[in-house]
């Protein structure tokens, strides 16, 4: 296999680059999957996330904002809610997150010999 010239290994290293600068770290897909999951409001998103600090949640939901993953809603009423939905673009993810999922569930089983609870509960 030929060694590939600087050029080309940039042209195939900066997808990736970008991809994982809007979707890394350690939080963001989570967020993202507990919205799908129908966790629409700040605190439902914060309490299904075990170990979610409010601070990273608010930071971490900014940035999904700013990249068009989520939509940020301002209700109306008392006490005045702010809603997250997720965006068409966010659904194109979907795919990927099913993928690392399934790549999870064979991880752990090939490295703990065992499976979790919630292995069937994406894309099911």
């Amino acid at each position: 296999m030929k060694k590939k010239e600087h050029k080309e290994c940039m042209s195939a290293l900066l997808p990736v680059k970008d991809t994982l600068d809007v979707i890394g770290g350690k939080w963001k897909l989570l967020i993202l999957i507990s919205i799908w999951e129908g966790n629409k409001h700040f605190r439902e998103i914060e309490r299904s996330i075990p170990k979610l600090s409010t601070k990273v949640l608010s930071k971490e939901l900014k940035d999904m904002e700013e990249n068009q993953l989520i939509t940020r809603t301002v209700l109306s009423g008392f006490p005045v809610r702010t809603q997250y939905t997720p965006t068409e673009h966010s659904k194109t993810l979907g795919k990927v997150i099913f993928e690392l999922h399934q790549w999870g569930v064979n991880h752990r089983k090939k490295i703990f010999g065992q499976t979790s609870e919630a292995e069937s509960s994406i894309g099911a």
